[in-house]
């Protein structure tokens, strides 16, 4: 019988931890990776059956991972984030696959919500993630964000999808974009990407044209507009922060 290993990885994931892991209850195995959380993750984590590790460096969302998937020991692997649920038909359907397996990978669609709204537009809906995958035929990029699992033999899409609560409130969303930005900033200035003011602004405009407009963002109503506001200005920060570590380094 074909064997199942989920991975998390967690940091101050109380919120969610424990709703995530009661989702995935059917695995064979179920690995979190924590890195130095301070709130009940890791206690609720064991309590539920995990087995926990926990790391004291942050080397990015695409080690971190990597490390999670090198610790899994059954034949397919399940990557799944704290805030995201597996359905009882998502379930159905991977246990169906798993029995009958047609591809070595399987991209799984994530219906999100936002401040209580369930988002179907904005590019938010189905946005496919590769999550399921035999062990040893895929792994994650290095990317510090913005991470995807990169697989080595055929891909399929599994249906059903995960519901996944990305942010508690506004507050959460912002402070997410910040950071993210920063990482994202330092991860192209690595790379030798250059950035100009009018590319700082095409960016951030062109982001909200693409998101409320071409992928119909006016059809989830107001959070459509604070979805497509927000990512234009995720846009600008992180450029801008381009655009600054730039000019730094000619000073």
């Amino acid at each position: 019988m074909t064997t199942l290993s989920v991975i998390v990885i967690t940091k101050n994931e109380a919120r969610h931890i424990g709703e995530c892991l009661d989702s995935v209850s059917f695995a064979d195995e179920i690995i979190v990776v924590d890195s130095g959380s301070t709130d009940a993750t890791r206690e609720i984590a064991l309590a539920k059956g995990a087995k926990v590790h926990v790391t004291h460096d942050w080397p990015g969302f695409g080690p971190q991972k990597n490390r999670a998937l090198d610790l899994a020991t059954q034949e397919w692997v399940l990557s799944i984030d704290a805030d995201e649920r597996v359905t009882p038909e998502l379930a159905g359907a991977i246990g169906r696959v798993l029995a009958d397996p047609s591809a070595q990978a399987y991209k799984i669609a994530r219906l999100s919500n936002f401040c209580g709204r369930w988002i179907r537009h904005s590019g938010w809906w189905p946005d496919h993630v590769l999550r399921l995958f035999k062990r040893g035929s895929a792994r994650f990029t290095d990317a510090a964000v913005h991470e995807s699992v990169q697989a080595s033999g055929a891909v399929a899409v599994l249906d059903g999808h995960f519901l996944h609560y990305p942010y508690a409130d506004l507050e959460s969303m912002i402070a997410k974009v910040n950071r993210y930005s920063t990482d994202a900033a330092a991860m192209m200035h690595a790379r030798g990407k250059t950035t100009s003011m009018p590319g700082v602004l095409g960016h951030a405009f062109w982001t909200l044209v693409r998101i409320y407009v071409i992928r119909r963002g006016f059809l989830d109503g107001k959070e459509g507009v604070i979805l497509a506001v927000t990512a234009a200005a995720g846009s600008f920060f992180r450029y801008s922060k381009l655009w600054i570590l730039n000019r730094n380094k000619s000073e």
